[in-house]
């Protein structure tokens, strides 16, 4: 059997207060594959898309990739070695690509500044960011833009660009097209599928909207309060799923032709 690229493995999340967060969360992601992990807020899907990239400790549990362990509830003991290597291997789009990025940096000077991490010549670098931009589908002129001249669309392409630095094993797009116009983020969503087939990326797509999690998801891992209360197939789960959570959440989902009661 093939090693998935990523496990999660028990993952438990405790704050303060004795609030748990994520209990007991437990999949794989197969290499080149394409999951979802839906919930609405509060139901624990952030919080696990922040172990996974090591930005929270687990509680208890344990992150694979590729069959190696790269985060427990002991994380803080790894080396720095260690931690390098497993953000280079997986690398996080946020939801607001303007918050993630420097307004006071051109958007070529914020990849390079990236790219000192992997090739120390500058001319290099420079070529290497000119060609992020244009996998990315962007013109390498705008490398001289500042991210306040740029569309949303634009930033969270740069957002991504970005991402794809340390060449990653896996992205993990955390609301990455919900702040975007409908025709931006399918522009953006099929960018992603683009660079899902030339490059064999893996995806991890938290997200509250299940049109999002049809269109670019292979699998789904529905979330409640925590936990994990339905997953399977895509179609499967969208299309008969098992648990009342998850018909519920379909059934909030607004049809064509849905009109707004008017309150007397």
């Amino acid at each position: 059997m093939t090693t998935p690229v990523l496990e999660a493995i028990g993952l438990r999340k405790e704050f303060p207060g004795s609030r748990v967060a994520v209990d007991d969360v437990s999949f794989t992601l197969p290499a080149g594959g394409s999951l979802g992990v839906v919930g609405e807020s509060g139901s624990g899907k952030t919080t696990v898309a922040r172990m996974l990239v090591g930005l929270e400790a687990p509680t208890a549990g344990t992150i694979r990739i590729d069959g190696e362990t790269a985060a427990t509830s002991k994380t803080a003991r790894r080396t720095r070695a260690q931690r390098v290597r497993h953000a280079g291997r997986i690398q996080l789009v946020f939801q607001d690509p303007y918050a993630s990025l420097d307004p006071r940096q051109t958007v070529g000077n914020g990849i390079e500044e990236l790219l000192r991490l992997h090739e120390p010549d500058r001319d290099r670098r420079q070529r290497r960011a000119a060609e992020l931009l244009e996998q990315v589908g962007l013109d390498e002129r705008m490398a001289a833009s500042t991210p306040n001249a740029l569309s949303g669309g634009q930033r969270q392409r740069v957002a991504i660009a970005r991402a794809l630095v340390s060449r990653p094993r896996i992205l993990i797009l955390d609301e990455a097209v919900s702040a975007l116009d409908v025709s931006i983020q399918a522009q953006v969503l099929n960018l992603l599928a683009d660079l899902r087939g030339e490059l064999g990326i893996s995806y991890l797509f938290v997200t509250h909207d299940l049109a999002v999690a049809q269109q670019v998801t292979d699998e789904l891992v529905v979330m409640r309060q925590g936990r994990i209360v339905d997953r399977g197939a895509t179609d499967r789960v969208l299309t008969d799923p098992e648990h009342r959570y998850t018909r519920d959440l379909l059934a909030a989902v607004p049809r064509e032709g849905w009109q707004p009661t008017r309150r007397r």
